[in-house]
């Protein structure tokens, strides 16, 4: 099993979401985020006066999946999350991570079953 860990920006949630319903993926979680990357921050105004905004609010998303379906999330991930035809700077990252167990509360179910 892996986890799928994503920085991605916040308009293309519904995106990434409906590609990953589309693969079969069932359950995500999203949490809003801030950070930046490459991109560093941009100037904005307020009432008149310029400020620099280091950190970029972002959507961080996490989804459990068996290996097998691994190449197929990371495609979807992608997909969903690029903006443009090739993309542009601040479009995100994906991080991978191996998951032990995971278990169901409700049932006590783990592993696979519990995904």
């Amino acid at each position: 099993m892996k986890m799928v860990s994503a920085i991605i920006k916040h308009f293309k949630l519904d995106d990434v979401r409906k590609a990953l319903t589309d693969i079969g993926i069932v359950g995500m979680t999203s949490i809003e985020v801030k950070g930046f990357g490459r991109q560093k921050g941009h100037m904005e105004v307020y009432r008149g006066v310029e400020y620099e905004v280091q950190f970029l609010p972002k959507v961080k998303i996490e989804v459990a999946v068996p290996e097998e379906k691994i190449d197929d999330v990371l495609k979807a991930i992608q997909e969903g999350a690029k903006t443009g035809e090739s993309g542009e700077i601040g479009d995100g990252k994906i991080f991978i991570y191996s998951l032990e167990n995971v278990i169901r509360i409700r049932t006590g179910e783990s592993g696979r079953e519990a995904i």
